[in-house]
């Protein structure tokens, strides 16, 4: 690419990234705009009081030079007693502003970091379930959440300095122009070489940082595998903590060595810039000292000249560094946008038809379906029907499409072609919060909620008032009463040990809590997906008598690989490779002879009595 185009691609991204800037200005005043503007008063304030202290130097030393000599009698002290006293009245206020500025910045501080995680946590839930699946996701959420907050603060004042820096310069010229119009320039030029330093660094680093999203995301990974509880028991049972150690400090090391050479490049190109400035910033100063041997300016000019020379050659690097700094923080900033830019494609109809009370039930027409990013159909041309009122199980391969139904039922993703009806109304056409209301689902692996036992339950339906009787009677309805009941506190113990006080359940266990938080939920579509995979097989039992008490009155769709589950049913669908090979009851599907029948011949053969005792093995 010709180095013209370069120029103007390099412009006009470094103008896009600062564009950034007033949304980052708004959200900033949207969560905490009273301290916001106590702080711009402050800075202002702050920023004129450089310039009053340098007046007052002068005053001091031309006075002190006049009483130079001249005893140490109380009318000789007295002209400089005032200048003194203002002296340290000013440097008095200005600590008093650097207290209350550092007050006003903490709640500032507190509140802009609530309204940033409350934006991406708001984003998060919005959306697609496919983002999930997606590691370009991941990777724009790692960007986003990365300092996100730190460097809107960081972003809030760098501006905030430029600005009191602004005005100490402009101040501090009016100082310096009466000794020479060409002295702002010196500075100017003394502090370009480090501005140009800091802008060109800056992209480096952060073209950088871009790049190396998935190695961090990688370290997170490698951490979670070492230090939580989720991989605890492999982790030592296979010895893979040496493993995972050393895979974590191969990839540190050498994102270490990356940026330390980030970092001392950026030191050296420093260093040259800052060597550049003093030499030109020394000509000044030379200047003002042959000035004062020709005795055209008095001591008090020389120390007024010094100090307002040195500190706006401080301001002019602060106030360049300033520009530097808000251009990295905007380089960050712009991935929150990016990230809260994203929109999700699943979304309700301008005029949502109220969800229908199923009287006649539920239609896959002639679906397809595929995974985004994905080649293979998981469906082509799928049919399916389930009538209102029923108890369904399907039954099937692992990878067969099952799990892909409920996906699709809740609308998480939308098939490319065909449709989904309730009622004969494509689900499209309803609003997707209603629709999901309509549904209550126990997920193949449920989670287990780090709260009460009562609240694990009433989450299946927050929406809804709740009594405790409520609560219980979907416990005692999942088999899950008895289990809490034997607990410190009953419905009032935390379950979960990632909190003091909580108390830990087996994995049946709570699954049986996920059972009751699903029943509880008062839908009328209820799906299930393995939902005894974690009991044991008198546990099974016992809840496989209360499962047709439980589906009574909704449409029961199971998802399953324990055939003594699945011959509860009115219905089987056998699933192979995205389709329904076979349907039917038990007895029917036995006298088919097809996969069904060779699979519970398989059990048989197996073990009679596994089955006789309720113990079905996978088909």
């Amino acid at each position: 690419m010709p180095k013209k185009n370069k120029l103007k691609t390099k412009l006009r991204r470094t103008i896009a990234q600062l564009s950034y800037l007033p949304q980052t200005f708004r959200l900033v005043w949207d969560a905490a705009h009273n301290w916001t503007l106590a702080w711009v008063i402050l800075l202002v304030v702050q920023g004129l009081l450089p310039v009053a202290t340098v007046y007052l130097t002068r005053y001091l030393v031309n006075s002190l030079v006049a009483i130079v000599g001249k005893g140490k009698s109380w009318d000789n002290l007295q002209p400089i007693l005032i200048p003194a006293a203002l002296m340290a009245g000013v440097l008095l206020l200005t600590e008093l502003l650097r207290s209350a500025i550092t007050w006003v910045r903490t709640a500032q501080s507190e509140l802009v970091q609530d309204k940033i995680s409350g934006l991406i946590q708001e984003k998060s839930a919005a959306v697609d379930l496919a983002f999930y699946e997606s590691s370009e996701y991941y990777d724009h959420l790692n960007r986003a959440r990365s300092d996100a907050s730190s460097r809107s603060l960081s972003l809030l004042e760098n501006s905030g300095s430029l600005l009191q820096n602004s005005i100490t310069l402009l101040a501090m010229a009016g100082v310096l122009i009466p000794y020479g119009v060409w002295i702002p320039f010196v500075l100017l030029i003394s502090t370009l070489p480090a501005f140009y330093v800091v802008l060109r660094l800056n992209r480096h680093h952060h073209k950088w940082w871009q790049e190396t999203t998935p190695e961090r995301r990688w370290l997170q990974y490698y951490e979670m595998l070492l230090t939580q509880g989720v991989a605890a028991a492999e982790v030592r049972l296979f010895n893979l903590g040496p493993h995972f150690q050393a895979a974590y400090q191969t990839l540190r090391r050498r994102l270490r060595t990356e940026n330390l050479q980030l970092i001392k490049n950026q030191s050296l190109a420093r260093l040259g810039a800052g060597a550049v400035g003093i030499i030109i910033s020394s000509f000044a100063m030379a200047w003002m000292v042959w000035q004062l041997l020709l005795g055209l300016m008095t001591l008090g000019d020389l120390a007024l000249f010094y100090q307002a020379f040195n500190q706006s050659q401080n301001l002019m690097r602060s106030l360049l560094g300033n520009l530097g700094q808000i251009h990295t923080n905007s380089l960050f900033l712009s991935n929150l946008f990016e990230f809260l830019q994203l929109k999700p494609q699943i979304l309700d109809p301008e005029k949502p038809v109220p969800v229908p009370t199923i009287k006649k039930g539920i239609e896959f027409r002639q679906v397809t379906f595929r995974y985004p990013g994905s080649k293979q159909a998981v469906f082509e041309n799928f049919n399916l029907s389930i009538a209102a009122g029923q108890v369904v199980a399907l039954v099937g391969d692992n990878g067969a499409g099952k799990s892909t139904l409920i996906k699709l039922l809740c609308r998480f993703y939308d098939p490319e072609a065909g449709c989904i009806e309730l009622d004969g109304i494509d689900i499209r056409e309803l609003s997707i919060s209603q629709l999901q209301r309509a549904i209550a689902v126990l997920f193949q692996s449920p989670i287990p909620y780090q709260a009460t036992a009562a609240d694990n339950i009433a989450l299946g339906d927050l929406a809804a008032a709740h009594s405790a009787v409520e609560i219980e009677a979907a416990a005692i309805g999942a088999g899950a009463h008895e289990i809490i009941s034997r607990l410190p506190k009953g419905y009032d113990t935390q379950l979960g040990k990632s909190f003091v006080g909580g108390t830990e359940l087996s994995g049946g266990e709570w699954q049986r809590v996920a059972l009751a938080r699903a029943f509880f939920r008062r839908s009328q579509i209820i799906i299930l997906d393995e939902p005894t995979s974690a009991m044991d097989s008198w546990a099974e039992a016992d809840w496989l008598e209360r499962f047709r008490t439980l589906a009574n009155g909704r449409t029961a769709i199971v998802i399953t690989h324990r055939f003594t589950l699945a011959m509860r049913a009115d219905i089987i669908h056998v699933m192979r490779d995205g389709q329904i090979v076979e349907s039917g009851n038990h007895d029917q599907l036995l006298a088919q002879a097809g996969l069904y029948a060779q699979s519970w011949t398989a059990q048989m053969q197996v073990s009679s009595s596994s089955f006789k005792k309720g113990l079905g093995v996978g088909g």
